[in-house]
């Protein structure tokens, strides 16, 4: 029963938001209303769905809003979704809302997927390896520790060292598994309950060589993807910006629009402001300032930070099948010289029997 409540309970899935986004498109641009479409989707939704939806459908008949109904789901729809709703009650076009959510989510589980296919062979292969070390230290060194007790002479210092760390962790080993779920469990909590550790963990993950500029790209291409959206849907750009920030789920994103709504409050231009509000180039880089001030320059601003997101978001799958490329053999490589590592040092004894013995 417990389980069950919690299913019922749990936040929408990026896909069954995006599934929810299309059903509801569809049947609003059959012509039928908000309060009928929300009805027929009732008798076809799957059963984790009906209580909510039942839920949204009592609201509505209330005369509360749809972007009010959304938000009083207990965060089943990120911010960004019931943000983009509102901006649509404003505007009059709850298609066109739901159209641009349906398009930021595709481009977002797509990501997703190109980040988890180039990151699953490097996981298990890491996997793979930390566990064959694990189950060497375990039960293959104590064996060959045996076989060395019998010799008359000292070890190499390496296979003393080895034996040294196969016997910690063979007697410590549920000491050590505790620590490290502690360790584990109190930086969540703590990362949970701090927003200044979460900045500080958003700003570090873009300083990472290499990885840093794969998430600063994904950052950056989510950011102009939103914000180009909102423009298109005629919201005029303080009130783009800060719905950007409310629905960015990235500190330094959130950061960068706050920044940039309170520069153009000052009476800046868009160009300055992107300089002011970014002057270390954490997240912006040279091309996409420059094309942002010709595309406000212009007047189209919306069309340039789709543009910019499509290309933006072409470089990181580029920049994501070369990692997985290029990891491949590294990760082969280092693998081996682990495993090839511990192996010379178990049997640098054996080779040096002659004088031992």
């Amino acid at each position: 029963m417990a389980l069950t409540q919690m299913l019922l309970n749990r936040n929408l899935s990026k896909s069954e938001q995006l599934h929810f986004a299309q059903q509801m498109l569809a049947l609003l641009q059959a012509g039928l209303p908000l309060l009928n479409a929300i009805q027929l989707l009732i008798q076809s939704a799957p059963i984790s769905w009906k209580i909510w939806l039942e839920d949204i459908r009592k609201q509505l008949q209330k005369g509360n809003s749809f972007s009010f109904c959304l938000s009083a789901q207990g965060g089943k729809f990120s911010p960004e979704f019931s943000n983009l709703i509102r901006v649509s009650e404003r505007t009059g076009d709850l298609s066109l809302a739901l159209r641009t959510i349906s398009q930021q989510l595709e481009a977002q589980i797509e990501l997703r997927r190109k980040v988890q296919q180039s990151l699953t062979y490097p996981v298990i292969t890491l996997t793979t390896s930390f566990l064959l070390v694990l189950v060497m230290m375990i039960w293959v060194v104590p064996v060959f520790k045996e076989v060395f007790g019998h010799f008359n002479a000292e070890l190499p210092a390496p296979t003393r060292i080895l034996i040294f760390i196969s016997t910690g962790v063979q007697s410590h080993y549920l000491e050590i598994a505790l620590g490290a779920l502690v360790v584990v469990a109190s930086f969540v909590y703590t990362w949970l309950k701090s927003i200044a550790l979460q900045k500080f963990c958003d700003a570090l993950l873009l300083r990472i060589p290499f990885f840093g500029n794969l998430f600063r790209l994904a950052t950056l291409s989510h950011w102009c993807r939103t914000l180009g959206h909102l423009l298109e849907t005629g919201l005029p750009l303080p009130d783009a910006l800060r719905v950007t920030a409310q629905s960015s789920n990235h500190w330094v994103s959130h950061d960068f629009s706050a920044e940039i709504f309170k520069h153009l409050t000052r009476g800046w231009p868009l160009g300055e402001s992107l300089k002011r509000a970014d002057p270390q180039s954490r997240i912006l880089d040279v091309e996409t300032l420059l094309l942002l001030h010709i595309g406000a320059e212009s007047g189209a601003l919306a069309e340039m930070l789709n543009k910019r997101a499509a290309t933006l978001g072409s470089q990181l799958s580029s920049q994501l099948n070369a990692l997985s490329q290029n990891l491949e053999p590294a990760l082969i490589l280092l693998v081996g010289a682990i495993i090839g590592s511990l192996v010379i040092i178990l049997y640098l004894p054996i080779f040096n029997l002659g004088q031992i013995v």
